[in-house]
């Protein structure tokens, strides 16, 4: 494995690896959605416990994410149909989800990408929200 020929800051990874994404506003990643995007939701448990849940988001946290949607895994979420499948990750506010989704990327996911904003941004732009104790 190289080294670095300096280190690089979480600052700077950030934009590095957003340079590689076709982020979606909160309302694009509805109407994806709709369209047959997989919303996946990747906050811990008590971030979704205090907030609740987009309906229809797969919730897989973020140290599962790779097993979970990798196509050719053995420990793979049926929704991981194949490399082609819009994913669109959601964390609380936007970080996490675009180093995720540039994970993804290098198993072959090409379309996946992450939610600018997050669930914060989801939640404020007045999107479906399933709150925490709420009967479907």
């Amino acid at each position: 494995m190289a080294v670095s020929e300096r280190p690089v800051g979480i600052d700077e990874l950030l934009e590095q690896v957003r340079e590689g994404l076709d982020r979606v506003e909160p309302r694009e990643a509805y109407d994806a959605a709709a369209d047959g995007a997989l919303l996946v939701d990747i906050r811990y448990a008590a971030l979704r416990d205090r907030d609740g849940l987009i309906p229809g988001a797969l919730v897989v946290e973020r140290n599962e994410l790779e097993w979970r949607l990798d196509p050719l895994g053995s420990h793979r979420a049926p929704q991981a149909t194949g490399h082609d499948l819009r994913i669109v990750i959601v964390c609380n506010e936007g970080y996490a989800s675009s180093l995720a989704a540039a994970s993804l990327r290098q198993l072959g996911l090409h379309r996946a990408t992450d939610l600018v904003g997050g669930f914060q941004a989801w939640r404020s732009q007045g999107l479906p929200v399933r709150v925490p104790g709420a009967v479907d």
